[in-house]
């Protein structure tokens, strides 16, 4: 890859990043001349006879986690992040802390993360995958006296059943024919409704009881990818029986559903192994059920 190609990958991630974390208490950088000055390499790189900035972008993204959805503890994390000229065909300089680890937790989560982001991520923009490996993970290096241990937790399947979920998966492809099987198998098993797109990249989106599809999500992730994480979730909180306990929460539930079941979506399958999707497709697919807005959360642009 070039310096320009660098550039535009890095300006990329940051567009999406402000996009998803809006506020300052969010996403800080802590020089934002350096985007400033990366944007108009980009922009000015067929006019401009200037060689690419030195300084780099630099910036924090605090969270509170929650590392298991079952429970209600949250922890604050501190993930700074800092571009080398060259990402990302090498990796960024992430460092996470975290005030309840202590030194040793913190260092072996450092390790893991690393090992993570290398075996999977490298050449590819890589920090929303850092930010959803540690929601997914850092309950394995905390204390217990913070967060319980996951075989003492909530399972998926005793959630209350009174919220309504839908998760927006993202994976980096979806080729594989079994796990294509697997993904339309479970989510008719698990009474969850949305649908599936094949190819490069894989969305997923299943809607119905929060224990279901916290359910579905355990058996998916745990299968071999090269990337895959949970872009965006939605929980809302359902009402109770009516007055005669006929089923006002199920109606209540239904009416929340976007998909009327599950179905594996083709958006015109082109290029040289027809894994990659008309997007234009996917928008208008989303927009016709009110989804619309959640393209430029998976694509960080505007759909049309």
């Amino acid at each position: 890859m070039s310096y320009l190609e660098w550039a535009e990958s890095q300006l990329a991630e940051i567009e999406l990043l402000s996009s998803m974390f809006p506020s300052q208490d969010e996403l800080d950088f802590s020089d934002p001349l350096a985007v400033a000055l990366l944007r108009r390499f980009v922009e000015d790189s067929a006019s401009s006879t200037e060689g690419p900035p030195t300084s780099r972008p630099q910036f924090q993204i605090k969270q509170k986690v929650q590392p298991d959805s079952a429970g209600s503890d949250t922890v604050d994390v501190i993930i700074s992040c800092a571009y080398p000229s060259e990402y990302p065909s090498v990796l960024p300089e992430i460092t996470v802390r975290c005030g309840d680890l202590n030194r040793s937790q913190q260092s072996q989560l450092h390790s893991d993360l690393g090992v993570f982001l290398r075996e999977n991520c490298l050449g590819e923009v890589c920090v929303l995958s850092a930010v959803d490996w540690l929601k997914d993970h850092l309950h394995l290096y905390a204390p217990a006296s913070t967060l319980s241990a996951p075989a003492q937790r909530q399972s998926p399947l005793t959630l209350p059943p009174d919220v309504f979920s839908r998760l927006w998966i993202y994976s980096h492809h979806i080729y594989n024919k079994t796990k294509r099987k697997n993904i339309l198998e479970w989510s008719k098993e698990l009474g969850l409704s949305g649908f599936s797109m094949p190819g490069k990249p894989g969305v997923v989106c299943v809607e119905g009881p929060q224990a279901a599809c916290e359910d579905f999500w355990a058996r998916v992730k745990v299968l071999t990818w090269k990337k895959i994480m949970i872009r965006h979730r939605e929980d809302v909180p359902l009402g109770g029986q009516d007055e005669e306990g006929g089923g006002g929460r199920a109606q209540t539930l239904d009416a929340l559903r976007k998909f009327s079941g599950f179905e594996e979506a083709m958006f015109d399958p082109h290029g040289n192994r027809g894994n990659h999707m008309d997007l234009g497709q996917l928008y208008h697919f989303l927009d016709e059920r009110g989804l619309g807005d959640i393209f430029r959360m998976y694509f960080g642009i505007e759909g049309r």
